[in-house]
């Protein structure tokens, strides 16, 4: 490597990013932080889910998250675990449009809100407009998606769009 290439400044957009993601860690406020994620999680990447919402939850941050298997479910024990007040979950569908499995684990949640008027609209479409709720709710987001979860990646693009600290993880 050369030296003129060693003192090369990185991307405008990148420092932009930095100086926002540094602002946030110096903030001593708490920040509502969203979670979006895929349905089929490997089991591991599971833990590392519930340590990080248990973890920003137990600082005191605000949680809102979707109501699904996967990502989403971990995100509610979490914080469920931490402190039921700090979460809330917004579903894309009516709480009748969820398994039982989800419906067990929505039974403790404080701050549920439902989307019955899209009960109509392919689940999809429907998870879509749940997650721009969801970002527009949030100071920033953190998504654990696969390379080819279009919706998940479209809505991180909305986010970073919209000037909304992402972190983007993938399982694969």
């Amino acid at each position: 490597m050369s030296l003129s290439r060693a003192l090369d400044f990185p991307a405008l957009g990148r420092v932009d990013t930095l100086a926002q993601e540094l602002a946030l860690l110096k903030n001593e406020g708490k920040r509502r932080i969203a979670f979006l994620g895929s349905r089929h999680v490997p089991v591991v990447s599971i833990h590392i889910v519930e340590l990080i919402a248990r973890s920003l939850a137990q600082e005191g941050h605000s949680i809102i998250t979707s109501g699904s298997q996967g990502v989403n479910a971990a995100v509610i024990r979490a914080v469920i675990d931490v402190n039921p007040s700090l979460l809330t979950v917004l579903l894309p569908q009516s709480l009748d449009r969820q398994t039982s499995e989800v419906k067990d684990l929505l039974a403790s949640v404080l701050h549920l809100i439902e989307k019955e008027d899209s009960n109509d609209l392919p689940l999809p479409m429907a998870s879509s407009l749940c997650n721009q709720e969801i970002i527009n709710r949030c100071d920033q987001l953190i998504c654990f998606a696969f390379h080819d979860s279009e919706t998940l990646l479209s809505s991180c693009h909305s986010a970073e769009d919209m000037g909304k600290v992402v972190s983007l993880m993938f399982f694969d």
